[in-house]
This record gives C-alpha cells, sequence and structure tokens, in this order.
C-alpha cells in the first residue's frame, strides 16, 4: 500500500467512534525498513498557522487495528495523544 493510498482512508477511533482525519504523513524507520506511525491533523495553533507549521498527531503503527478499503481503525486512550 502506497502513502497516497493511505492518505484517502479516514482515521477512526474505536474506543469513542470519533473521527481523527485523514492521514497527513507517516514515520518511516530507515534503519529497520518499516512504518513506526502514522500521523493524523491536530488542533491548529495560531502559533503554527502564521508559521505556516502543520500540527499532527501521533499514532504509533501498534494501536492501528484494522485497515480497510475507506477507513483505518486504531484504538487510542486520551493519554496516547501525541503532538507532532
Amino acid at each position: 500500500m502506497s502513502l497516497s493510498e493511505l492518505r484517502t482512508k479516514d482515521v477512526v477511533n474505536t474506543r469513542d467512534g470519533k473521527r481523527l482525519g485523514k492521514v497527513m504523513d507517516i514515520e518511516f524507520d530507515c534503519v529497520g525498513g518499516h512504518v513506526e506511525a502514522i500521523v493524523v491533523p491536530g488542533e491548529w495553533k495560531v502559533g503554527s498557522l502564521i508559521r505556516g507549521e502543520k500540527c499532527g498527531i501521533v499514532i504509533p503503527w501498534q494501536r492501528i487495528c484494522k485497515i480497510g478499503e475507506n477507513v483505518i481503525l486504531v484504538q487510542l486512550e486520551p493519554g496516547d495523544l501525541l503532538e507532532e
């Protein structure tokens, strides 16, 4: 599966049914040759908007339950969310 295919899928948390957005980036381990995490849009902050930075929520690959045709199901607790 390519990044462009991942970017078309909605990411949904199975714990609360909340839609987190679409994949905007991935974190890749070049040495091990595997994806470590996906990144979905986070909350926009005024300072980030002014600087043109993208804010994202990092979801570790281990938290992905299922990648379907149109959706990626993840299982996250409130303390699991890391802002990039």
